[in-house]
């Protein structure tokens, strides 16, 4: 039976990558972003499938997971990797900027990451792929948010490795160093 992976933020980078690297493999890939109308890169590959999905809405989310469910059986595997950073001296940063950046860099990989559990749980297991970066390692100056978003991340995949091996349900964590981004 083929496999099946849901990646979030495919519209450039590393998302982008691993979609074509999936298809390539023959997986099922639910290729998720914002706004799915605008990308034509994906139309040609088999066995993918654009949704529309914004971590910062949970219900968006919910119904991804659900018609991939319907589309494609079940879901193996889901990699966390929509995101973005922000920089600038922390004492300019309004709450605003500060809630949006873990909204998305934190809340919303979390939410995912539940509503993946709870697909994965009766299905036997899976992996949940989370994409942080070097800078939840080491920090530069000016990055001081985007800093504490990729630490936040690092120490709730590392945390939740325990929680979830009992279910069979395996945690990974890649931390990437710089690559060609938007970001």
């Amino acid at each position: 039976m083929k496999k099946t992976i849901l990646i979030t933020g495919t519209s450039s980078g590393i998302g982008k990558a691993t979609v074509f690297e999936f298809a390539k493999m023959g997986w099922n890939v639910l290729a998720t972003q914002r706004n799915p109308e605008n990308e034509t890169d994906f139309n040609k590959l088999p066995n993918v499938k654009m949704y529309a999905l914004d971590v910062t809405n949970l219900e968006s989310i919910k119904q991804t997971i659900l018609q991939g469910q319907k589309d494609f059986g079940k879901i193996d595997v889901v990699v966390n990797n929509a995101g973005y950073g922000v920089d600038g001296a922390f004492e300019a940063m309004s709450d605003e900027i500060i809630e949006k950046q873990f909204n998305t860099n934190v809340f919303g990989l979390m939410r995912v990451t539940r509503e993946a559990i709870k697909h994965m749980r009766p299905n036997g297991g899976g992996m949940i792929i989370q994409i942080s970066s070097m800078g939840g390692k080491i920090t530069f100056p000016l990055y001081s948010i985007y800093h504490a978003t990729k630490f936040a991340v690092e120490g709730f995949t590392e945390s939740l490795h325990y929680e979830l091996s009992q279910f069979n349900i395996k945690m990974k964590l890649i931390e990437p160093g710089p690559i060609v981004t938007d970001f």
